[in-house]
């Protein structure tokens, strides 16, 4: 791993490197290519090629965001973040909706780091880039869906999709509340910034 580990978002243009990373994992928890928190249509979960060919539509179309950790030309993580209309699709959606609060301006739904990158800090990193990408777009109300670990319990990679309480508090985020069995709803209200010219 270099030491020049940048942000950069996904697009139409940095499309290769998000896929050749998805590729490298087979496309991530069992062919999803993170598309099960968009919006139900017909190519959703229809396979890894169906999977494949939806996100790269809604990346097309600017329906699809993330935050990629770059190592060079590689990207070596992501967190992908969007509105309520572009990933209205959260686990424990009934609950959550009970719970009657206002929706935030943005969520926070998957957070991934390549297996050869794991316990370097990258899930930090990729979930700046998100909130930093966020104030560029004009900022406003954050929500993420992490693990509540405060017990001490470790849980396997597929478990910390959203990662852990403990970093979105350190990531100045609050808790909210519980969501479904050991996960939080955490918020944060980021600040509008002007985006930096590449």
């Amino acid at each position: 791993m270099s030491d020049d580990l940048v942000v950069r978002p996904l697009t139409e243009e940095t499309w290769d490197a998000f896929a050749a990373l998805v590729e490298r994992h087979n496309g991530i928890f069992g062919g999803c290519w993170c598309i099960w928190f968009h919006p139900d249509c017909a190519e959703r979960g229809q396979g890894y090629d169906g999977n494949r060919a939806l996100k790269r539509r809604l990346v097309e179309e600017g329906k699809a965001h993330a935050a990629l950790v770059m190592d060079g030309d590689r990207a070596v993580a992501w967190c992908e973040y969007g509105t309520p209309e572009e990933l209205p699709n959260i686990h424990h959606r009934k609950e959550y909706d009970a719970r009657g609060e206002p929706p935030p301006d943005y969520r926070l739904t998957c957070i991934f780091i390549d297996k050869a990158y794991r316990r370097r800090g990258l899930t930090r990193i990729a979930l700046n880039g998100a909130l930093d990408l966020i104030a560029q777009q004009g900022g406003g109300v954050v929500e993420g869906y992490p693990q509540d670990l405060s017990d001490g319990r470790r849980v396997g990679n597929s478990f910390l999709y959203n990662s852990t309480r403990a970093l979105y508090e350190r990531a100045g985020f609050s808790y909210e509340g519980p969501k479904g069995k050991n996960h939080t709803v955490m918020r944060r209200t980021v600040t509008s910034k002007a985006a930096v010219p590449d």
